[in-house]
């Protein structure tokens, strides 16, 4: 007998074959048969006219503390996700020593956009190790499935505290212990390595995230603590690293790494910067050096306010103001002579910069006071042709206006689909990059899948629908590791995403405040999603989650080795 059959989807099975009719019977959260099944179920699922493809692979997270306290981990799965890989950019909270868990939290707050109350009030520190780490989230019952990336930032803090944001230099000693730590947490079941050296990463007080600062061979140094070639992944915020620098670590460590970078997002201002990105990666690996980018397939996003204006911070005027309080930034803000260091600074934007003066790109999300109702949703730009002022005085002067309040939103990279979508369909990018768990206060990036299968898939047709699902679940899985998941198929973890392709898509944004202590978030809301399934369990059923004792998602911790051909020959 079966746990499961859904009866008369069209499958589309995840591996790039053609679509077919077809009842897909689960047993043991596993896919046990294909094809024309009988009754014999404890749940049967009517899918006709709707289409079935696996649950969407989400690899670029930050869940690490949400999983804490809530083990639904929403809105992912609602949006059709049921596996996600966490501690991206290096942004991790294990190791965690007792002595620094204020520190790790202030930092979260900050570079990720989190409620710095919600942390305090919601992680449960039952862990220090990455081992207990993973433990905790086995007992917490998540609704996905997880796997997590041991952090540079996050072992960098465990060894040197404090000063891992001030002192460039480890000692010899530090640096063995987080050799140590990074070869521990793969041990113990990590799916990889992430770090930053993005300029635009800062944390509590403006102060540099802690890889950001460190020497590339210290990087270096704890990618071969890994081990041996093809064990693990890497994704790297490598910033204005070039391509060929990364590129040569990956083949040095036989290892495959994953880059993230502003400057392969396509820019108006420089539209041909993106490709070459994507261009050097795919050189890269025709020599056997596996570089990929993490793509986002929607418009960059980025939620502040002028009391942590991190989108700026980028630019020299900035440098000296980052660890101001309120007070200071309002005096430094209404200065001519710090407006004019800004506007200079625009004329001549220095690579890496995310902003780089398109005053429509920055929109008026949450103003405060009922003077400026007017203002949300509109952008500076708009705002500032319509009274006819200086849109940098009007962006300050609005802020003031609001004690550094207003929640701004800036859409500065992949805003134009003509210049997006020869990227988005580029072999050596990976859909990704949805911040998922991270900058909840304004914006939702979570349904980056479902936005995929509706735009580019649906409505602009740059995608058939067998390959859309292919690049949202099997490539991902293959390219990380996963055994078993991202693909329909007998043997196969039942992982499900039941929708209706017709009306696909994501909900416009809505607030919510159900953070712990009552904080406020950002959601999104599925259209078109019928079911999804993880190990065969039904999590979500287009309304609302299920209500389980314990989640049917499992803590990943075995992972396939990842080889380049060359590799792979020399190998044998």
């Amino acid at each position: 007998m079966y746990d499961l059959v859904i009866r008369g989807a069209t499958v589309v099975d995840g591996l790039g074959h053609d679509p077919r009719r077809a009842d897909v019977a689960v047993k043991d959260g596993r896919i046990a048969a294909m094809g024309e099944i009988g009754s014999d179920a404890t749940e049967i699922v009517d899918a006709g006219g709707l289409t079935l493809m696996p649950g969407i692979i989400d690899i670029h997270t930050h869940y690490d503390a949400q999983v804490t306290w809530d083990p639904t981990l929403s809105p992912s799965p609602s949006l059709g996700v049921t596996t996600v890989v966490t501690g991206n950019c290096g942004f991790g909270i294990v190791p965690s020593p007792p002595h620094l868990r204020d520190l790790i939290m202030r930092n979260l707050a900050v570079v990720e956009g989190m409620d710095i109350a919600a942390l305090r009030a919601g992680i449960d520190w039952q862990f220090q190790s990455f081992a207990e780490y993973l433990a905790a989230v086995r007992r917490q019952g998540p609704y996905a499935n997880l796997a997590v990336l041991v952090g540079h930032s996050a072992v960098r803090t465990a060894v040197m505290g404090e000063e891992a944001s001030v002192r460039k230099e480890p000692t010899v000693a530090e640096l063995a212990e987080m050799q140590r730590l990074v070869a521990e947490a793969m041990a113990q079941g990590a799916i990889g390595l992430g770090a930053s050296y993005s300029p635009n990463h800062s944390g509590w007080g403006g102060i540099p995230m802690p890889s950001t600062i460190s020497d590339l061979s210290e990087f270096d140094a704890l990618v071969g603590a890994m081990g041996g070639p093809g064990r693990g992944v890497v994704e790297i915020a490598s910033g204005t690293i070039p391509v060929d620098t990364i590129a040569d670590i990956a083949g040095r460590h036989g290892r495959r790494i994953f880059m993230t970078t502003g400057l392969s997002f396509y820019n108006e201002q420089f539209p041909e910067r993106g490709i070459g990105m994507f261009e050097a990666c795919a050189a890269a690996q025709a020599r056997g050096d596996e570089v990929y980018l993490q793509f986002t397939c929607q418009p960059l996003s980025f939620d502040f306010t002028l009391a942590a204006a991190y989108p700026f911070y980028s630019h020299p005027a900035f440098d000296p103001i980052k660890a101001y309080d309120r007070e200071q930034l309002k005096a430094v803000f209404r200065d001519p002579s710090f407006r004019q260091r800004f506007r200079d600074n625009l004329r001549n934007p220095r690579p890496g910069t995310i902003f780089q003066g398109n005053w429509d790109r920055v929109i008026v999300a949450v103003p405060v006071t009922p003077d400026h109702a007017d203002l949300a949703n509109r952008t500076i730009g708009e705002i500032a042709r319509a009274s006819g002022r200086d849109p940098l005085d009007l962006f300050l002067d609005l802020g003031l206006d609001e004690d550094l309040e207003t929640g701004f939103i800036g859409r500065f990279l992949n805003a134009v689909d003509d210049g997006v979508e020869p990227l988005v369909k580029h072999k050596a990018g990976v859909i990704a990059l949805s911040d998922a768990g991270a900058h909840l206060v304004y914006l939702c990036d979570a349904g980056f899948g479902l936005y995929f299968l509706g735009h580019w898939v649906r409505d602009r047709g740059a995608f058939d629908l067998v390959e859309g699902a292919r690049r949202l679940t099997s490539h991902q899985a293959g390219l990380y590791g996963i055994p078993d998941r991202g693909r329909i198929a007998v043997g196969a973890c039942a992982d499900l995403l039941l929708f209706d392709p017709a009306i696909v898509g994501i909900s416009a944004a809505r607030r919510v405040n159900d953070l712990p202590g009552g904080g406020p978030r950002t959601i999104r809301d599925p259209i078109g999603v019928h079911s999804v399934f993880v190990n065969g369990t039904r999590v979500f059923d287009g309304s609302n989650y299920a209500k389980l004792d314990t989640g049917p998602g499992q803590v990943l911790d075995r992972f396939l080795p990842a080889r380049s051909p060359q590799l792979a020959t020399a190998a044998k």
